[in-house]
């Protein structure tokens, strides 16, 4: 079976690419926009007319979360428009799309870890953006997966690990948030589901979400106080509240999931967030 990724050189992206080799049977044409626009319907066409994937794997997305408050055209383009063009070609080739969403589709006014089908009220624009794309997949796929996760982070790109670890160096100590709560989700080991996923089941069939993040739950600052230890970085972090640190996008307040839906349709084992953490950062010292 052949597997095209799109937005491969991103954090998901390159750890789908390191896991590869562990799946011969599969044949991956790896994408980022220098290959692939998939702001493009036609170009997208192209590639899958030729190549006839039988999985896409959409690892491409808009991330700057504060940053999209300004450029929501942006935004939306990459999170939205082009995801109903893979949506769209997916479709009329008849190949899996397997989507990736986001905690952010939720306000955070919750207080009980969200499932698949509570109300969705997106607050900020990029959150709108991300939303939206969920619902072009929604309506243009015959089949198709949108897996939301939240906190992402890895050893490849820039993520709140590697920012802390490098403030953490320079400053004696740091100002974290301690009243947002929601579960850090290790790349790779979402690469690693991603990839199971489709490997146990070659026949999938349907349009369904499914929530993944590592197991656990934790605030930033929690978060923040784990990466010193584990990195070994001496640095003091002290809590505030997001009242205290302005910033343009409005952020869920709690953004945990239920992820009993995958873990009993799939029968895959999510590794707790500390754990899949010191092994990032171990990685990271290597």
């Amino acid at each position: 079976m052949k597997i095209l990724v799109t937005g491969s050189n991103g954090q998901l992206g390159n750890e789908v690419r390191l896991l590869a080799p562990a799946f011969p049977a599969f044949r991956f044409i790896f994408t980022d926009v220098a290959e692939l626009d998939i702001t493009n319907e036609q170009d997208i066409e192209a590639l899958v007319k030729e190549e006839k994937p039988g999985v896409i794997i959409n690892c491409a997305a808009y991330t700057a979360v504060d940053k999209a408050e300004q450029e929501d055209n942006l935004a939306f383009l990459i999170n939205a428009a082009a995801v109903g063009n893979l949506a769209r070609v997916a479709t009329r080739y008849a190949s899996l799309l397997i989507h990736i969403s986001t905690d952010y589709v939720f306000d955070g006014k919750g207080y009980k870890p969200y499932v698949e089908d509570d109300p969705t009220n997106p607050v900020s624009l990029y959150a709108r953006s991300k939303h939206a794309g969920e619902q072009q997949v929604q309506s243009y796929s015959s089949k198709a997966l949108i897996i939301r996760t939240s906190w992402l982070y890895s050893t490849f790109g820039n993520n709140f690990i590697k920012t802390m670890m490098k403030y953490g160096k320079e400053r004696r100590s740091l100002n974290v948030v301690f009243d947002q709560t929601g579960t850090p989700t290790y790349a790779r080991d979402l690469a690693q589901i991603i990839l199971d996923i489709i490997h146990n089941n070659p026949d999938y069939e349907g349009v369904e979400v499914f929530h993944f993040s590592n197991e656990g739950v934790t605030s930033w600052y929690d978060f923040a106080k784990t990466i010193m230890e584990f990195s070994g970085v001496d640095c003091k972090i002290n809590p505030i509240e997001t009242k205290d640190y302005p910033l343009p996008a409005i952020r869920p307040f709690y953004s945990v999931f239920n992820k009993s839906k995958i873990k009993q349709r799939f029968q895959v084992k999510i590794p707790y967030w500390r754990d899949s953490l010191r092994d990032c950062i171990e990685k990271m010292k290597e």
